[in-house]
C-alpha cells in the first residue's frame, strides 16, 4: 500500500495540520479565554448601607459594587444627577463628596459610607447655586440641559472655595464636564457673572450688569432645566 503524505499546511499557518475533526481546543485555562465567555461568578448578596445624603441619614439595601448614581436616582429619587457616560468621563453624574465634585457612576455605595454626599437638588437653597442658576439663565448656558445638573455642582463647589477665579482656573474646574450641545463658552462667561455677582454682593455694591447679556428665558422649563429638577 502507497504511503500517503500529509495535507499541506494552510497558507500563513506554517507546520500545522488543517483537520475539520479538531474543533475544540484542549489544554487551555480559563484566563485564555474571553472575558464573555466566562463562568460568571456568582454575585454578591445585598447588604444594608447607612448614607448621608443631602444632611439627612437614609438607608438603602443593595450590592456594595452598586453605583451611588444608580442609588440616588433609583432607591433616592434624587433624578437630578444623569446618567451620561458610565466611565466618569462626562460629568452628568456629578455630586459632591465632603465638598468635592465626584462623578456619582463611578462610585461604588460602599466607598460613600461615612462621606457626605450632596447632590443638585441639596444645593437648591445655596446662596451661591442660587446665584449660578440666574447667571445660567441670563447668559441661556444651558441648550437640551441634561449636562446642567453636573456642570452647577462643580461650578458650585469652585466658587465656594473662590470667588474671584480667572477664566482658566474655570476652565479647569469645569474640564470633566462635557456639553455635547457646544455652550462651553456660554457655561464661562455665566460662571464669570456669577462670581462678578457674588463679589457685588459682598462689598455692598449693585451687581455688576453687561449691555449685551439676553433676557431671562420665559419658557416653562427655562429654569427647571438647568436647576436639575427635571429627570
Amino acid at each position: 500500500m502507497p504511503v500517503r503524505s500529509p495535507r499541506p499546511a494552510p497558507p500563513g499557518k506554517p507546520g500545522a495540520c488543517h483537520d475539520s475533526r479538531r474543533t475544540v481546543s484542549q489544554g487551555h485555562d480559563q484566563t485564555s479565554r474571553p472575558e464573555w465567555t466566562r463562568p460568571r461568578a456568582v454575585p454578591e448578596p445585598e447588604a444594608v448601607f447607612r448614607l448621608q445624603v443631602n444632611g439627612s441619614s437614609r438607608e438603602v439595601t443593595c450590592r456594595r459594587d452598586t453605583p451611588m448614581l444608580y442609588v440616588l436616582r433609583n432607591d433616592l429619587g434624587l433624578t437630578g444627577s444623569r446618567f451620561g457616560c458610565g466611565l466618569a468621563q462626562c460629568g452628568a453624574c456629578m455630586v459632591l463628596l465632603d465638598g468635592h465634585p465626584t462623578p456619582s457612576c463611578d462610585l461604588p455605595v460602599w466607598a460613600a459610607e461615612g462621606h457626605e454626599v450632596t447632590t443638585v437638588e441639596g444645593l437648591s437653597d445655596d446662596p451661591v447655586m442660587r446665584t449660578l442658576q440666574d447667571a445660567f439663565i441670563d447668559r441661556q448656558a444651558a441648550q437640551c440641559g441634561y449636562c446642567m445638573s453636573g456642570i452647577l455642582v462643580s461650578a458650585c463647589a469652585l466658587l465656594h472655595s473662590d470667588d474671584e477665579p480667572p477664566r482658566h482656573a474655570i476652565a479647569e474646574a469645569l474640564d470633566r464636564n462635557l456639553c455635547r450641545c457646544g455652550s462651553h463658552g456660554r457655561v464661562l462667561a455665566a460662571v464669570t457673572d456669577a462670581a462678578r455677582t457674588m463679589r457685588a454682593h459682598g462689598s455692598g455694591d449693585e451687581p455688576t450688569q453687561d449691555g449685551d447679556r439676553p433676557q431671562h428665558d420665559d419658557r416653562p422649563q427655562g429654569a427647571a432645566r438647568p436647576l436639575g429638577s427635571t429627570p
